[in-house]
């Protein structure tokens, strides 16, 4: 656990939980824990026996028997450790924080300051379901990874996540227990048909069958090696599942609900998630608009939350432009969709010596309240960043755009990530680069405050 202020050593700071009921050293996790990773030696054993199939021979002559044994002798070790690991692992809160006990040789008490967490995800993998147990993932402002309670009871899930999401807020400790979980009121549900259409007619799909089909046969043709073939279309095995049936599984039932401590986002068939996009923390919005969709007027919204690092995250996987606009416009209310999609201008058209075909793509706006980057024909971005959000700009010009007065302006944001406005005139992009560090400087004057519940 490496949330903020984690610390390799049994003590810290905060005084005894209050409220919560918890004992003093804390409470343990689901007992169903041990076995979420029994499964591991046996993985490490069979990619053993892949890498060195002379292994497998000579595991065949030693029997059936001896083989179950094996088998169940690496089990065995894998469930003792879990079930120590178990017995070690504890979780408490205090006034100021949540503490997390883990290790079972290498002792570690990784200490969650209340105040800076960002968000608390739940999450239930199909056997999670079975076992009605949860996952709780809990993302913490400077943490390099997220730390994650794995697992509890599912009541238990919920009630903690609110607990912890109060005293967040600033609710005192004594209260904070009994606090609840905030109402929620649906804003928008993404049909099962509509998402259906939407996956099929990605092109990312289509273009890795193609791939698929045309280079599996090519390699097997070439070498004679099936391992070889299948090494080769594994990826786009994979491209082809995340971008069809796997996106379908995870996207189903995606729902958006309005709370007082942000947007909340539910989805998923097989594993169900429960997310909380907070107020405040949204530093970019993207839309993207594949070929195929826009003739439907469908869009994809994405956003890159503090906290989050690149890794972003997902508000819509499609709805229609008018939905997105209602949507977007309770979370950064100050921003006008339409008006800042409608002021990008595109690129001189000298840049297409710098950047044939695609140089149509590439486009720049500004409004009162955001940055807008426009990029892709095929898979057309929309990147918005409001001022206040806005950590620095810089310029960049390599010796072919010199040579044809062209230059790109990059916004960077507090997600650890960047917008950028690319083959723009370097006048009117020199000029830019200043008119938004002030633009930046006058928006974090009237920003709202990044709290929960605020």
């Amino acid at each position: 656990m490496n949330g903020i202020g984690a610390d390799k050593s049994s003590g810290g700071g905060g005084g005894p939980g209050r409220g919560s009921g918890f004992p003093a050293e804390g409470r343990r996790l689901h007992p169903v824990t041990p076995w979420r990773r029994a499964w591991a030696p046996l993985a490490g054993l069979g990619a053993l026996v892949a890498q060195n199939p002379e292994r497998l021979r000579d595991a065949a002559e030693l029997g059936a028997l001896p083989l179950l044994g094996l088998t169940a002798g690496v089990l065995a070790v894998a469930a003792a450790y879990g079930f120590l690991s178990w017995r070690v692992t504890r979780y408490r809160i205090t006034d100021t924080e949540l503490r997390i006990r883990t290790g079972l040789f290498f002792r570690r008490t990784a200490h969650l300051r209340l105040d800076r967490i960002q968000s608390i995800d739940i999450t239930q993998p199909l056997l999670a379901r079975v076992f009605a147990v949860a996952k709780l993932k809990m993302d913490v402002v400077g943490a390099g990874q997220h730390d994650e309670l794995a697992f509890v009871g599912e009541a238990e899930a919920r009630e903690l996540r609110a607990e912890l999401l109060a005293r967040a807020a600033g609710i005192a400790p004594e209260a904070a227990p009994t606090a609840g979980e905030a109402p929620a009121r649906q804003l928008y549900r993404v049909e099962t048909r509509t998402l259906a259409w939407a996956l099929a007619l990605l092109g990312s799909g289509w273009g890795a069958l193609l791939g698929a089909l045309a280079a599996i046969p090519l390699m097997l043709w070439a070498t004679g090696s099936v391992f070889a073939a299948a090494v080769t279309g594994l990826p786009m095995v994979i491209a082809l599942w995340r971008s069809s049936v796997g996106g379908f599984l995870t996207q189903y039932g995606w729902t958006v609900s309005e709370s007082p401590d942000g947007l909340r986002l539910d989805h998923g068939l097989l594993q169900k998630e429960h997310a909380t996009v907070p107020p405040g923390r949204v530093q970019s919005v993207r839309l993207v608009e594949p070929l195929l969709w826009r003739r439907r007027g469908w869009v994809r919204v994405e956003l890159e939350v503090a906290g989050a690092g690149n890794e972003g995250g997902l508000l819509l996987p499609v709805t229609t432009r008018h939905e997105c606009v209602a949507l977007l416009g309770r979370m950064l209310p100050q921003v006008d969709i339409d008006a800042a999609v409608a002021a990008v201008r595109p690129a001189p058209s000298r840049a297409r010596w710098a950047v044939p075909v695609w140089w149509r793509g590439y486009g720049h706006g500004v409004t009162e309240a955001v940055f807008v980057a426009r990029h892709g024909r095929l898979r057309r971005v929309h990147t918005l960043v409001p001022h206040a959000k806005v950590q620095s700009v810089r310029l960049t010009r390599g010796p072919w755009q010199q040579f044809l007065g062209l230059a790109g302006v990059h916004v960077d944001h507090g997600a650890n990530g960047t917008a950028s406005a690319r083959q723009m005139d370097a006048e009117y992009a020199a000029a830019e680069v200043a008119a938004q560090a002030e633009r930046s400087r006058l928006g974090r004057r009237t920003a709202r405050p990044d709290r929960w519940l605020t």
